[in-house]
């Protein structure tokens, strides 16, 4: 037997440890015996007030236990960091993982670092993705100071985009990369110029002013709705721009064309690089999850949350 975080609505505040059986593995799977994972939005949310019976957790680095049976991936030993899929279970002890979907850590870079990358950080490049060359184009972030929006930031940037970052006030603008972000943008203040590509992960009133804020050609990616509102907004702002794009983002979708494990090879390469930073503003034994994850949910904690797994019971 193996332990890991089970979300039930039969648990008081929705979360605990237990132990279940240890992974069962397919061909193209490899075994990682976790070191640490980063909390989501999204996985936190349903895993305080679960509809059923799962298993969270989607980011995890650590090392690979047991290599997989077709050859593929790492090898036994290799230090790795991984995308456990939306369906959850990278919460645990141990957890069998595509090896489509891991990349191995350069020596440069932690495994607290690399357990930060997977959903935000492949969220900020493939949304990036949709606006093509961004060198020379104008970039705006809604959300600039959360997980996504500060790896995105700091990815348009280096791509030579001219990056304007949207937050609630100047606390989170006190949070963001100086280097990557052109100019603040606070939350309740107009747009000051039209934009090419806007990352817009807020939704509600945050939406509609993207949507009117888009150049001629211009892609709004959509990608989450953190104000959990409604959007109004009004029509022909909208197409009078000519060949405006919503584009609606979902992760999941995204990588039914392409591996993961590509994407976050590039992301440790920039890492391993000095060209991007992901500060772990909160780092904890996964024992004190259902705290965390309350914290966390509840907003009182910025910034990426990490927790570590003991291994010895």
């Amino acid at each position: 037997m193996i332990r890991a975080v089970v979300s039930d609505p039969a648990i008081p505040g929705g979360l605990r440890i237990e132990e279940v059986p240890p992974p069962r593995p397919g061909a193209g799977d490899a075994v990682v015996a976790v070191s640490a994972f980063s909390l989501n939005a999204g996985e936190v949310r349903e895993s305080l007030a679960p509809a059923r019976r799962w298993r969270p957790g989607w980011d995890l680095a650590g090392v690979v236990a047991s290599a997989a049976a077709d050859g593929s991936g790492p090898a036994a030993g290799a230090r790795v960091v991984g995308f456990a899929g939306l369906g959850g279970g990278g919460w645990a002890q141990r957890v069998a993982v595509r090896t489509a979907d891991l990349a191995v850590v350069p020596d440069e870079v932690s495994l607290v670092q690399a357990a930060c990358l997977p959903v935000a950080g492949l969220t900020a490049l493939f949304a990036l993705a949709r606006g093509g060359l961004l060198l020379g184009r104008s970039v705006l972030v809604t959300g600039a100071s959360g997980g996504v929006g500060r790896l995105a930031c700091q990815l348009a940037a280096a791509a030579g985009a001219t990056v304007y970052a949207s937050v609630r006030g100047p606390e989170q603008a006190a949070t963001l990369d100086a280097d990557a972000v052109h100019e603040v943008v606070l939350a309740d203040h107009p747009l000051p110029r039209r934009f090419d590509l806007i990352l817009e992960s807020v939704g509600g009133d945050s939406l509609a002013r993207s949507l009117a804020g888009l150049e001629v050609d211009g892609t709004c990616v959509l990608y989450g709705n953190a104000a959990e509102r409604a959007t109004t907004f009004q029509p022909r702002d909208f197409y009078q721009r000519g060949a405006a794009t919503l584009y609606g983002f979902f992760l999941g979708t995204e990588l039914r064309d392409r591996s993961a494990g590509a994407g976050l090879d590039r992301l440790l390469g920039l890492v391993r690089d000095g060209r991007l930073t992901m500060p772990v503003e909160t780092e904890a034994s996964w024992r004190e999850l259902p705290g965390i994850a309350r914290r966390y949910h509840d907003r009182e904690l910025a910034g990426k949350v990490v927790l570590t797994v003991d291994q010895d019971g």
